[in-house]
């Protein structure tokens, strides 16, 4: 069966956006991406922006109960946080963890989200994942600094992988090593050799370059207080993790491609390090915002070729998982920031930064019918890109393979 749809404005992000274009689907593909005229529409949608399904490429869905609990302190205070993250965590049993991820998922589905990256433990947002109408890379999160520890954490994701089926349609499995202050730098620098996507907290306070570099600063202190420092730990430098994770720093078989490996928030991180094609950079901007970091220099890591997208982070330190809400914000601390950039930095991007990019993020032909459109204001701008970054109220409309879904999972 194939329909047509029109709207407003249909931003492809693959190409220009078409005023009254028209986008056709047949069963769960997008068979046509048409300019005005070209073809008569079984659906006018009306005042809307029809975009690519949004992609949020991290968040921390099991902290979706901490919403206003743990409030962000200033960047020299992050370890702070981190003790009100960990305490509330552990106040959690296993049912009010799901409870929080669905809550969370829920909300990732009212803002028009078809592609989500969560970063779990013990990979807990698999089965509402995988249930959900959405598409979704699950990061098991490893943490530990000893030996014990992560032959601890090896183990149980070796075990994880082996209940989750062979292949699923809409959901895969990857892996996340935590952070250089919480993760082995071993298991950090050799992320790209278990061939799935991976995501690493990194560069995310300057207090981190403080542990890693000379061994002091709140990290310490922090990492005494939970038992767990020794003088010999071993941690991995920023440049190292980069240079390590890189697919043009190994000799691979002809034909080999590297998974993406997603380094999240980068609030510090040089952009003058050895970024290599499997790189992406992952900016939180409410939550970069929250804690007081200087600007994120998203801007340089674009000029030299470095491929940026924008997530939510979890409701511990944001308002909401809106990812457009994201790009909103941006748009309100750089009006000169180009629109269709932000566009895709939270469809294609993003898409690309989860390995999903041959399926969605863009609207093209061949690709799943997954799809936005979003109410805009009654007013004209010689950008279209502007009315979609307009503050607007109004409920969103999703599509995701070819049919519109309900925003309950």
């Amino acid at each position: 069966m194939s329909r047509t749809l029109t709207a407003r404005w249909v931003f492809p992000v693959g190409g220009p956006p078409l005023e009254n274009g028209t986008v056709t689907v047949t069963d769960d593909r997008i068979s046509a991406v048409l300019p005005r005229g070209l073809r008569s529409a079984d659906e006018d949608l009306g005042n809307v922006a029809l975009v690519p399904g949004l992609v949020n490429p991290h968040t921390h869905l099991d902290l979706s109960g901490a919403r206003g609990l743990i409030p962000p302190t200033g960047p020299d205070h992050f370890t702070d946080w981190l003790k009100g993250v960990i305490a509330y965590r552990r106040t959690r049993s296993t049912e009010q963890t799901q409870a929080d991820i669905r809550t969370g998922l829920t909300e990732c589905l009212k803002y028009g989200t078809t592609l989500v990256g969560d970063i779990a433990s013990e990979g807990a947002s698999w089965d509402a994942l995988a249930q959900a109408p959405t598409r979704a890379v699950v990061y098991f999160e490893k943490l530990g600094l000893s030996q014990e520890r992560v032959i601890a954490f090896l183990q149980q994701y070796s075990s994880w992988l082996r209940k989750l089926p062979k292949s699923h349609p809409t959901c895969r499995a990857a892996h996340s090593p935590h952070a250089p202050y919480s993760t082995d730098g071993g298991i950090l620098i050799t992320a790209h050799l278990f061939h799935v996507p991976a995501a690493i907290h990194l560069a995310e306070t300057a207090a981190e370059a403080a542990l890693v570099e000379r061994r002091d600063g709140p990290f310490v202190a922090f990492l005494r207080q939970l038992g767990i420092w020794r003088d010999d730990l071993g941690f991995a430098d920023w440049d190292l993790i980069v240079r390590s994770t890189s697919a043009q720093f190994f000799t691979n078989p002809a034909g080999y491609t590297a998974p993406p490996v997603l380094l999240v928030h980068a609030n510090y991180l040089p952009a003058n390090l050895p970024f290599g094609s499997n790189h992406f950079v992952c900016y939180c901007p409410r939550t970069h915002a929250a804690f007081g970091h200087p600007p994120h220099p998203f801007r340089e890591f674009l000029a030299r070729g470095v491929r940026v997208c924008l997530g939510t982070d979890g409701l511990a330190s944001n308002p909401d998982l809106d990812v457009l809400s994201e790009a909103r914000f941006v748009r309100s601390r750089y009006p000169d920031f180009p629109g269709a950039q932000l566009l895709r930095m939270v469809t294609l991007s993003g898409a690309e930064a989860l390995g999903w990019a041959d399926e969605t993020g863009s609207l093209e032909p061949g690709k799943s019918a997954d799809l936005v459109a979003v109410p805009l204001p009654d007013t004209d701008h010689a950008d279209p890109h502007e009315l979609l970054l307009a503050e607007h109220p109004g409920e969103r409309r999703t599509m995701f393979r070819g049919a519109w879904r309900s925003s309950t999972p």
